[in-house]
């Protein structure tokens, strides 16, 4: 099924449809996917406002079997004295980690989404690290995620049940390889977008710019607008055999909606 996203607002990003919510990842997955993934991401603690931005980036992140988000910083570093001081004195620290989502191809508005994990932080004991880092644990009280498929609360409960999208690891290179060595593919998939055959007859660009087991969305922009378009796959994809066979099958319904667009 192919879902038109509507078009680009004043500011910020373009919003599904309505029927754009039928096949689409959850918030949960969403946000467990972006704390997994490359994202960039900084700890916030209220009251610490001495500190460097760059003091509070974790240098690895993960997310434990309850839900609990594992956090590694130099052992020095401000979070680390802020856990430990808090946990002796036995208070309860919150904190939270902002996570920010940019497209890594070169589209406008490059802010493909944005998420909040609070709660909780105290440092782990009992965990090996690496000599001069430490691992604190922060325990997720709320979330909520803000990206290409709208704003949304997330529960504790949900976020610890969900799964990161298996593509997410490699999405970055699957997004610059199709923009790079597969523009005009991704160029036909405008004629599969209904209503905008006006608008794909016209000289714009097309840029693959978010990819999940559901589908691919593609930006299309000329000196008119711009506007997003989600290409749905015939079944959610779990690795890359099956996205190669799903990509083709888009392409080559696109191809023959070109071929029967010229032919007419």
């Amino acid at each position: 099924m192919i879902r038109p996203g509507n078009p680009m607002p004043a500011h910020g990003q373009p919003r599904p449809d309505v029927d754009d919510a039928l096949r689409m990842p959850s918030a949960a997955e969403r946000a467990r996917t972006l704390v997994e993934g490359n994202p960039s991401a900084v700890l916030v603690i209220p009251g610490l406002t001495t500190v460097l931005p760059g003091q509070m980036v974790p240098e690895m992140r993960s997310v434990g079997p309850e839900g609990d988000v594992f956090l590694l910083f130099p052992a020095d570093s401000p979070a680390v004295r802020a856990a430990t001081h808090a946990d002796a004195d036995a208070d309860e620290l919150t904190a939270v980690l902002e996570i920010t989502d940019v497209a890594p191809v070169s589209v406008p508005h490059r802010i493909r989404g944005r998420a909040w994990i609070a709660g909780w932080l105290t440092p782990v004991r009992d965990e090996p690290v690496v000599p001069g880092t430490a691992l604190l644990r922060l325990e997720v009280g709320e979330a909520s995620v803000d990206d290409l498929w709208g704003a949304e609360q997330v529960e504790p409960d949900e976020f610890a049940d969900a799964v990161a999208d298996p593509l997410a690891p490699h999405e970055s290179e699957l997004l610059q390889h199709l923009a790079s060595a597969h523009e005009d593919q991704v160029g036909w998939l405008c004629g599969l977008v209904g209503g905008r055959d006006a608008e794909c007859a016209g000289t714009r660009t097309a840029v693959p710019v978010a990819l999940d087991r559901f589908g691919l969305r593609v930006r299309f922009t000329d000196a008119d607008g711009t506007f997003d378009a989600r290409f749905d796959f015939p079944e959610p994809v779990r690795g890359h055999e099956e996205l190669h066979r799903a990509m083709h099958t888009l392409f080559d319904a696109a191809r023959a909606s070109a071929d029967d667009l010229h032919g007419a």
